[in-house]
């Protein structure tokens, strides 16, 4: 079994994807318009250009997500996407581009679990921790 998220946005999926595939360092493997879609005929011409279904791979894992259709979008709440990564620096990249236009929540430092560790909302919505475990 594999666990992966799948995120939901109000008209703004594709800079989202554009923005964590810079700072995740993955690669978008599909992004999908409903125009490209064989529903094409169903959805108004307003929606055309919104994303359908986007997949971005990181390593082993993968973050999906879509916009919603109008009327349908609801802010994301009672949960984080957590990213874990083995390097400090690498943990403070990550959070300050994330952070970027977002809102801080815990501002990322050394923790007496973790190296340093984050948490943010990002300028689309999606919340993050960003983690760097302590070495032993």
């Amino acid at each position: 079994m594999q666990l992966n998220s799948y995120l939901m946005f109000d008209g703004n999926c594709e800079a989202a994807f554009k923005l964590y595939e810079q700072c995740l360092g993955g690669k978008i493997t599909m992004m999908m318009t409903h125009k490209e879609a064989p529903s094409a005929d169903n959805v108004s011409l307003e929606w055309h250009d919104k994303i359908m279904h986007a997949c971005l791979e990181l390593k082993d894992r993968l973050l999906m997500g879509s916009d919603c259709p109008p009327g349908y979008f609801e802010p994301p709440q009672g949960f984080y996407v957590q990213v874990s990564v083995p390097d400090p620096d690498e943990a403070e990249r990550i959070f300050y581009a994330l952070a970027e236009n977002g809102k801080v929540k815990m501002a990322i430092a050394q923790t007496f679990w973790s190296a340093r560790f984050g948490m943010l909302i990002d300028q689309f919505g999606t919340p993050w921790m960003v983690n760097c475990e302590q070495v032993v």
